[in-house]
Order: C-alpha cells, then sequence, then structure tokens
C-alpha cells in the first residue's frame, strides 16, 4: 500500500525541518527501518528511517527545501502502484524529484533563468565552470534556493549545437593572418585591427587572452548565504533569552594549583579526567547548596529542582548543541568523565537523542581552549544561570605578602537578576572557588 513520507515531530518545541540529504534516489528499494534522508531541525540534524517497504516513487522535496511539520516529502509504494491520489499537492517550497533518466539528459541550450537574474553559485562551481567554458546561466542548480553547486558543473552537458553552414569572415584579413587563425582555431570577428586583421594582430590577441587566463579570479566582495535550521534557532533562542532575562556576569580568578595536583594524582591512577568533568562535578555540588541557581521562571513562580542537569556546551561546525549530564550531583567523577566525552562524540556525528538536549537545569561553557580571558555567556532558557570558563595561566599573584607565580583562571557566572541576586551569585561563586582550590572538600 502507498505510503506518504511526512516531515516528523522530533521535539516538543519543533515546527519545522530542513531535508539536509536523501539518503535513496527515486526508483530505490526501501525496506522498513533502513535509513532514508537526514533532518536538519533546531538543535541537531536527524537520520530519519523508512516508515514502509516498497520503492521510492516519488520526492516532492529537494535537500535544502525546509518543510513545516507533517509536510509532505515522498511516496513509497510498489513499483506498479497507482500513486496519482497521492501526488496532489506537496509541502510549500517543495520540488518534484525527476526521473534519474531525465536528470541525465542534457541541459537545455536556453538560459534556465530570467534575463537580468542574479545567478547565485558555489565559489568552486564558479572557477570550473569558467575554465570549462560553461555559461552558468545555462547550469540548474541544485542547491538550496536554486544555488549552483560544483556537481551542478561537473554533470553539466550542453546541447549538441546544430551544425553551422560554413561563412566566410566578415573581417577582412591577410593570407598569413587567416592561415593562422585557421590554425589555432581563432574567429578573426574578435580580433582587433585598425583595417584588416594582420599576423602581428592574432599574437596581440593570443597574448591579452593569455594574461586574462593567468590573471587571478577576483573573489566576490559580498555573498548572502541563508542561515541553515541549527543556526536560525540558535539566533532565535540567543534573542528570546535576552529578551527574557535581565542579566548580570560576575567574574572570579580562581587558583588552579591544587585542581592540577589533583588531576595530575588521578592520572597517576590511571583515572584520566578533563578540568571541564572536574568542573562538572564541584559545580553539581555546589548547585545542591545554592538552589536558586538551579531553578527556573514560570510566569511569577519559581520552580525549584532538586536534581542537577549539567549542560555541556559542544561546538559544531555549523553552530552549537548543550547536551545534559543528567544526575550529574549523583554520579561519579569517573562517570560524568565517560558521559561528557560519549555525549560530545556523539554531537559531533550526529547522533544525540533528543532526551539529551531537554530537561538542563545549569550550563557550563568552557572557551579556554582558545585563549579567552574573561566573556559573557548567553543563559540557555529555561535555566537561569550559565558558567563560562576560560583559559589558565600562570599570573603573578600575592601569598602571605610575597609575589608568586600561581595558574589561574577565570570563571564567569551570567545570572538572571529576575531570581538571582548579586549576593547569592557572588556567594555561589566563591563556594565553586573553594571546592576548585580544595579538592579534598569534595568528600566532605
Amino acid at each position: 500500500m502507498a505510503k506518504e513520507i511526512v516531515m516528523p515531530k522530533l521535539g516538543l518545541t519543533m515546527t519545522e525541518g530542513t531535508v539536509s540529504k536523501w539518503l535513496k534516489k527515486v526508483g530505490d528499494e526501501v525496506k522498513e527501518g533502513e535509513p532514508l534522508f537526514e533532518v536538519e531541525t533546531d538543535k541537531l540534524t536527524n537520520t530519519i528511517e523508512a516508515s514502509a517497504s516498497g520503492v521510492l516513487r516519488h520526492i516532492f522535496v529537494e535537500e535544502g527545501t525546509t518543510v513545516p511539520l507533517f509536510g509532505k516529502l515522498a511516496i513509497v509504494a510498489a513499483a506498479d502502484e497507482d500513486i496519482s491520489a497521492l501526488m496532489g499537492e506537496a509541502a510549500p517550497a517543495a520540488a518534484a524529484a525527476v526521473p534519474e533518466a531525465a536528470a541525465a539528459a542534457p541541459a537545455p541550450a536556453a538560459p534556465v533563468r530570467a534575463p537580468g537574474e542574479r545567478i547565485v553559485a558555489a565559489p568552486a562551481a564558479k572557477k570550473l565552470a569558467k575554465e570549462l567554458g560553461i555559461d552558468l546561466a545555462l547550469v540548474p542548480g541544485t542547491g538550496p534556493n536554486g544555488r549552483i553547486t560544483l556537481d551542478d558543473v561537473k554533470n553539466y552537458k550542453p546541447a549538441p549545437a546544430a551544425p553551422a553552414a560554413e561563412e566566410e569572415p566578415k573581417k577582412k584579413a591577410s593570407p598569413l593572418a587567416a592561415a593562422v587563425a585557421k590554425d589555432l582555431g581563432i574567429d578573426l570577428e574578435k580580433v582587433e585591427a585598425k583595417d584588416r586583421v594582420l599576423a602581428e594582430d592574432i599574437l596581440r590577441f593570443l597574448e591579452n587572452t593569455r594574461e586574462k587566463a593567468e590573471a587571478p579570479e577576483e573573489a566576490a566582495r559580498e555573498e548572502l548565504v541563508p542561515m541553515n535550521g541549527m543556526r536560525k534557532a540558535i539566533a532565535k533562542n540567543m534573542l528570546n533569552s535576552h529578551m527574557t532575562s535581565p542579566t548580570v556576569t560576575a567574574n572570579l580568578s580562581v587558583d588552579m594549583s591544587a585542581m592540577k595536583a589533583y588531576r595530575e594524582q588521578l592520572k597517576s591512577q590511571d583515572i584520566k579526567v578533563s578540568y571541564t568533568d572536574l568542573l562538572v562535578k564541584f559545580v553539581a555540588k555546589a548547585l545542591m547548596e545554592y538552589p536558586l541557581l538551579n531553578c527556573s521562571v514560570e510566569d511569577n513562580k519559581i520552580r525549584y529542582k532538586h536534581y542537577v542537569n549539567m549542560g555541556v556546551a559542544v561546538a559544531l561546525d555549523n553552530g552549537l548543541v548543550v547536551p545534559n549530564v543528567a544526575d550529574a550531583d549523583k554520579k561519579s567523577l569517573t562517570e560524568i568523565s565517560a558521559e561528557v566525552k560519549e555525549l560530545a562524540k556523539l554531537a559531533r556525528e550526529g547522533g544525540l537523542p533528543m532526551e539529551k538536549l531537554r530537561g538542563g537545569t545549569f550550563t557550563i561553557t568552557n572557551l579556554g581552549m582558545y585563549g579567552i580571558e574573561s566573556f559573557t555567556p548567553i543563559i540557555n532558557q529555561p535555566e537561569v544561570a550559565i558558567l563560562g570558563v576560560t583559559t589558565m595561566e600562570d599570573r603573578a599573584v600575592v601569598r602571605d605578602g610575597a609575589v608568586v607565580i600561581r595558574p589561574m583562571m577565570t570563571l564567569s557566572l551570567t545570572f538572571d537578576h529576575r531570581v538571582v541576586d548579586g549576593s547569592v551569585a557572588a556567594e555561589f561563586l566563591q563556594r565553586v572557588k573553594t571546592l576548585m582550590e580544595n579538592p579534598a572538600l569534595m568528600l566532605a
């Protein structure tokens, strides 16, 4: 029985998704449960499995198309089944797929764009088209919003030109010039000359052509590229956070001498953990002592959470995700370390389950690896605070009246001033500092 494939609902807040890649093409056999396409949402890229077995008979949307929730994407049916009843209105901005044979047919000789229409193409596609002498106006673009990709240029096949009757050149030329032009395949009409074309005019023409070919291609001064789904979601969430929470950021320096020594002790026992792992453990303990930093605001009510789901920000090539270490306050340091590594791996591979992205109570974001000394992190709503971690560097500090060198790190805490007063935030930061400078207190 024919089956409509629609945009699935992958999260409570999802309203649309972008088909980033089709894993099957029209005419391919499809088995229920095998990967069919990839969807990019506001949080991550998901691989969607086929919900029916059969043949992929039709694709309504091309890669890069954003489709509303439950919008029609494709049809899976038996090879000889009548699907005319399902071929009605497709999702907005959808483009019907063409059979493979048609896709391989020669491109039309006429421009595929209206006169004066802006041609949007990838820089690599422009370069290849120039090298091959292909007019980009004739190349259909298969990328987002009709953007011409490198593969579009590679696969472009111009329609065979009708043989034209051989004509005598309109421009007069000397016998030598005419012979040279014929041997080199030069159109005499393109050669500049005062009266008639001479051999020296052809030499000058060849020199100018060579110089133009060797001249470096001028990079486009500007390029307008649509945001992908994740980038749009990040922009929306960051704006929402600024509009929702009146924030203050407090900075406090921490002497990392004891933390470094503690980490080395663990390493000597073959327990390898990162500073982020240690921070998750230490901050979780402090949050249980300062519940206002671990709450959320709902209208005029405060929801206290007697558990810590610690979000750890993970940078991706195209954005940022914040998976959560659930119940971090109850887990051992080795459990936290293993989970942080696994979450980061899944995030970079696009395999994070949605439940790992929901329900966070506090977030840690680390820019220390980039040498950042201080910054103002933005709260991950509906949380009320976020801790920014900066670089660890040797600084001159005063200890017992003497100037000494210590490895120092600055913590940057941004908090929601609707529920967290400056004094509470300062006490919380001081508690985190105390735990970091005295790791043995974690046993107390």
